[in-house]
């Protein structure tokens, strides 16, 4: 496989920790199954696709995941999706973030 910049937009996923799931709203079959949560970030460092990834969401916040998605669009864990995001939206994102 080949390695994915630094600093690309990416999407990783990763298995919420037990403390934060719903406990009294969901019956217990769906407690025990672990929850997965979907965030996209720009990688902190070159990885490959299927590896634990480090990113800098657009908020600031820095996550650890699954790499699984290199450039993902609006919606790209959808089955509805308005395509791969382009090059200029991630340059704005990459000032926000600075």
């Amino acid at each position: 496989m080949c390695s994915i910049a630094k600093g690309t937009w990416v999407e990783v996923e990763r298995v919420l920790p037990v403390a934060s799931r719903a406990r009294g709203v969901f019956p217990p079959p769906v407690r025990q199954a672990p929850q997965m949560e979907r965030v996209a970030g720009f990688l902190l460092e070159a990885a490959e696709l299927g590896q634990a990834a480090c990113i800098r969401t657009v908020t600031g916040r820095v996550l650890t995941g699954r790499l699984r998605i290199q450039s993902p669009g609006y919606g790209a864990s959808f089955v509805h999706s308005f395509g791969p995001a382009g090059s200029e939206r991630q340059k704005l994102r990459r000032r926000q973030v600075s």
